[in-house]
């Protein structure tokens, strides 16, 4: 059976590279593309791409059964910083959306959907070096909390009405395609930009916040990688961990230095520490490894090196 695969939010800092990478895949007319508003000429060139606001369940309903849609990547979210900022608003949005697309999924027996959940399941009182997969999860922040109860949801859907979701726990993520989304992390993207155009920033966490990062093309890879593994494969129906590679501000910018060596670094947390270091520093992956052979190609050095190179095209 050809697989029609449903995005919504594409023009996300996920979305917007997993989606090409699916049309690669599958091909571009079995790609559907959604989000909340228009997307770049990128996506819309390449494939189909319509209007949804998945708080709108009727409407994904929809495009659900019109398309056909065997497969659902449900990347709409409000991340963790901007979440801060909207508590109420930000659950309603998070939660409702991923209930729309499990009812759905219900309901139209779809064959497989992918929900991201991240480290901000995590909290003060689990272990911050070598997380493990199952361990302490007292999130204190309200994307936390809505992803920790994502991930009990989708494990009752499965064992409840068969519905089987895929998730990652993503680390921060980084890439020079799409700018950051309002997300604890976004100092690991910001601040490429900002050494190439004034070669100085100033950083929102402090010099030695450690915290799980992943180059965008190893997180689209994870997230492919995890949702074509065969069923009898996976050990678990909540969400896996992805390490990636684990850095502080200071070593990031050691980083840059060798290739700006005038570049500068001043620290001044914000509201933003306090979350990060709620948050692991390290996280345990061998059940992804073992699972479904989660591997990464990229480490501090080479996401560097790219990172640089391609700022400095967009700039160019």
């Amino acid at each position: 059976m050809m697989e029609k695969i449903l995005v919504i939010g594409c023009s996300g800092q996920i979305g917007s590279e997993l989606t090409l990478e699916l049309r690669k895949i599958y091909g571009n007319n079995n790609v559907i593309a959604t989000d909340i508003r228009p997307a770049s000429a990128e996506i819309t060139g390449a494939g189909p791409f319509e209007i949804l606001d998945v708080l709108d369940a009727s409407k994904l309903q929809l495009i659900l059964e019109h398309e056909k849609i065997t497969q659902i990547y449900h990347l709409a979210a409000i991340l963790s910083g901007n979440a801060e900022k909207r508590p109420l608003a930000s659950w309603d949005i998070n939660m409702r959306s991923l209930m729309n697309v499990l009812e759905s999924a219900r309901e139209l027996k779809l064959k497989k959907v992918f929900w991201p959940s991240s480290i901000a399941v995590f909290g003060p009182t689990t272990p911050r070096f070598d997380t493990p997969q199952k361990t302490v999860m007292e999130p204190n922040t309200v994307y936390g909390i809505s992803k920790l109860a994502g991930e009990r949801w989708i494990e009752y859907y499965f064992n409840k009405y068969g519905v089987e979701t895929r998730s990652v726990r993503y680390p921060g993520l980084i890439s020079y395609k799409t700018e950051a989304g309002g997300g604890t992390t976004d100092y690991a993207v910001e601040i490429f930009y900002e050494a190439i155009k004034h070669k100085k920033y100033e950083c929102f966490l402090g010099p030695d916040s450690a915290l799980p990062m992943m180059f965008m093309p190893d997180a689209i890879k994870a997230t492919i990688d995890v949702m074509e593994a065969g069923s009898s494969k996976l050990s678990l129906h909540s969400s896996y961990n992805i390490a990636g590679i684990s850095f502080t501000p200071k070593e990031l910018a050691d980083e840059i230095k060798k290739h700006i060596p005038d570049f500068e670094i001043t620290y001044k947390p914000d509201f933003r520490q306090a979350i990060a270091d709620s948050w692991p520093a390290r996280i345990n992956d061998e059940v992804a490894k073992k699972d479904w052979g989660l591997n990464y190609k990229y480490d501090l050095a080479k996401m560097t090196e790219v990172m640089l190179r391609e700022v400095r095209k967009k700039f160019a």
